[in-house]
């Protein structure tokens, strides 16, 4: 008898790939940083209650001619927009907003360097101190209040520095000058006489607390506060020139 040999059909499968799951890959996309990542400013009002001109569309209540305790009006709203704009730089932004006017104008400076002191004792250190002010003059002043930038006028600026003659401990004045020196230079190459030149007093405005303390004056009290806000965002690329390295 003859076998017919039966024919065997065989599949093979293809065993499934080996995943090492050890192993992971990650995509990391880059970002770069902010140019002021890092730098530290602290910002107040000494004179909190300074205010500027009063406008028909933006009353506010005075406490005497050109101050208010209303923040939307007076030193605070200045830092307020200052603060942004130089967190939108990259910087880190502490604005004090204490009132050191009260009780009497004439002892604002004690009470802000209290406040100083504090903060150097709890551990607080800054690349830049900024007393943010207004600065005043008489109705007859010759100095040019303001300047034009596309059809906007923008309040003008000035870097005042001490030099604490009359006390026993002094601020480093040509450091702080220096600082003065840039910021100056620099609202003065973005928009051609816009900052003043910097003024040197012999008082000390608390300059002598730390390395890179300035007094910066924002607009007089003639200007409005629209047109000083106008200027605050040259004044926040004028103080990251300065901290750059």
């Amino acid at each position: 008898m003859v076998f017919a040999e039966a024919e065997l059909l065989y599949t093979v499968e293809t065993p499934p790939p080996v995943v090492d799951t050890s192993l992971r890959v990650e995509v990391v996309r880059s970002t770069q940083q902010p140019p002021m990542a890092g730098k530290q400013v602290l910002i107040y009002h000494t004179h909190t209650w300074e205010a500027f001109e009063q406008v028909e569309n933006a009353r506010y209540v005075e406490t005497e001619k050109w101050r208010s305790k209303d923040n939307a009006a007076n030193m605070v709203a200045v830092g307020d927009a200052l603060t942004a704009a130089l967190e939108a730089l990259g910087c880190t932004v502490v604005h004090d907003e204490t009132a050191f006017e009260p009780p009497d104008l004439s002892t604002a400076y004690q009470r802000s360097l209290e406040m100083l002191e504090a903060r150097l004792a709890a551990g607080e250190s800054y690349d830049l101190y900024i007393d943010l002010h207004r600065d005043a003059v008489a109705s007859n002043s010759t100095i040019k209040r303001t300047v034009n930038v596309a059809g906007e006028e923008l309040a003008r600026f000035m870097v005042l520095v001490g030099k604490g003659q009359s006390y026993a401990e002094k601020p480093d004045w040509q450091a702080n000058y220096a600082v003065a020196e840039k910021i100056t230079a620099s609202l003065n190459h973005q928009v051609e006489g816009l900052c003043r030149d910097v003024k040197v007093k012999t008082g000390r405005f608390n300059q002598h607390i730390a390395p890179r303390c300035v007094l910066i004056e924002c607009g007089l009290n003639y200007n409005t506060l629209e047109q000083v806000l106008n200027g605050v965002p040259y004044l926040a690329q004028a103080i990251c020139d300065s901290l750059a390295e």
